[in-house]
């Protein structure tokens, strides 16, 4: 078993073969997962070292006091929330090897091709259709996607797709890695409230994907998507952040910095909030530590709900507190970022880009029927349609 003592040890070795101020990024971040010290928990040879997932810290410790760069997680954070754990899971070697690498190094940029016009809180009455070619046994890919995040700049996606219409709706879906530059894959931009385009639509039209490139067994794309998905919603709700860290840090400089601004009824309510934030930020913490020793569960979609809630509460009581100069809005201009800046833009950006946090990463209804259901054990929401073939849904 690899311990801490020996983890500081071999990182501390690593900095002294490559000094972060003499080594390009690149090399040092290929050298690192080389090393085993991407994820420590991973597999030798797949970018860890076989070690328990709380060790991470010590690592990433002694790595930011040497000042080594970093990988860039909010730009791949969908490779790395949510590609990379579900290739680990149901992965062959060879896609392992192929794709953990240049996804950690933050070479390839993925995105997630799951949500539909008609199938986003009910992913799974998704109507994309993967049909097998009997000439060379690729799948041949036609549909709709939307609300994909950073398709513009990425080179791979996760993509699920209904391989047999006549199985009921959870059946029939099989998983797949999409090459994004394939003939056929056209991405385009949706505009947002904030005025950039930060998501996409993406169309498929006859697009080839070969069968080494489906993940898991066919037919059983659904119980792959639920790794993605239960990942997914820790590293949105559950990212390490340092206290005032994330949306209240902001409030509370402003609250500290503008006295004339204060008032009774604003100070309770950001009381309040600083302390459920507080409270967030420890719940994730442990959830962190649960993690270390399992696979995440649907704990993680109540620390999705709490974080969806709490930023646009706080987002709401930034506007308010800053008064007028709340109300204003410093850049429309349509753009099509590569990552979202929450605290690097002003108060009306905040406000606006918060709302879609409910929706975003499971809408907050759904993630309140899977806390209900599947942490509290209450009774299941009756669903009519389980056992029906998906060609037989109304829609």
């Amino acid at each position: 078993m690899t311990g801490a003592a020996e983890l500081r040890s071999r990182t501390r070795e690593f900095l002294a073969a490559h000094p972060p101020a003499t080594t390009g990024r690149s090399e040092f971040l290929g050298a690192r997962f080389d090393a085993g010290l991407a994820w420590v928990h991973y597999p030798a040879g797949l970018g860890g070292l076989g070690a328990a997932r709380s060790l991470q810290a010590v690592v990433d410790a002694e790595l930011e006091a040497a000042g080594a760069p970093d990988n860039d997680p909010r730009r791949i954070g969908i490779g790395l929330g949510m590609a990379a754990p579900t290739i680990l899971a149901y992965g062959t070697e060879e896609q392992k090897r192929r794709f953990l690498r240049p996804l950690w190094i933050g070479e390839e940029v993925w995105c997630q091709l799951f949500s539909e016009p008609g199938a986003g809180s009910d992913l799974a009455a998704l109507g994309t259709r993967a049909v097998r070619d009997g000439a060379d046994g690729d799948w041949v890919v036609n549909g709709q996607k939307v609300w994909t995040s950073s398709a513009h700049i990425a080179r791979w996606a996760i993509l699920i797709a209904r391989t047999d219409p006549d199985a009921p709706k959870h059946r029939g879906i099989t998983y797949f890695l999409c090459d994004m530059t394939d003939p056929g894959v056209e991405v385009r931009p949706l505009r947002q409230i904030t005025g950039e385009a930060e998501f996409n639509e993406v169309f498929l039209t006859d697009v080839r994907i070969p069968d080494a490139r489906r993940l898991g067994p066919v037919g059983e794309g659904w119980k792959v998507a639920q790794t993605t998905l239960m990942n997914e919603r820790v590293s949105i709700g559950g990212m390490r952040l340092p206290r005032e860290g994330g949306m209240i840090g902001p409030v509370a400089r402003t609250w500290r910095e503008r006295p004339e601004l204060r008032t009774h009824d604003l100070h309770q309510r950001l009381l309040t909030l600083w302390v459920e934030s507080e409270v967030a930020r420890l719940t994730g913490e442990r959830l962190r530590q649960q993690l270390a020793a399992r696979q995440p569960g649907p704990e993680g979609s109540g620390m999705k709900l709490g974080f969806a809630r709490l930023n646009q509460e706080i987002s709401g009581l930034e506007v308010e507190l800053r008064g007028e100069e709340g109300l204003l809005y410093d850049d429309w201009t349509m753009r099509r970022p590569e990552l979202v800046d929450f605290t690097g833009r002003d108060a009306g950006y905040r406000y606006l880009r918060s709302k879609g946090n409910s929706i975003e990463g499971g809408t907050s209804e759904v993630l309140l029927n899977i806390v209900a259901e599947r942490v509290l054990g209450l009774p299941a929401e009756p669903r009519n349609d389980k056992d029906v073939p998906w060609k037989d849904l109304a829609r």
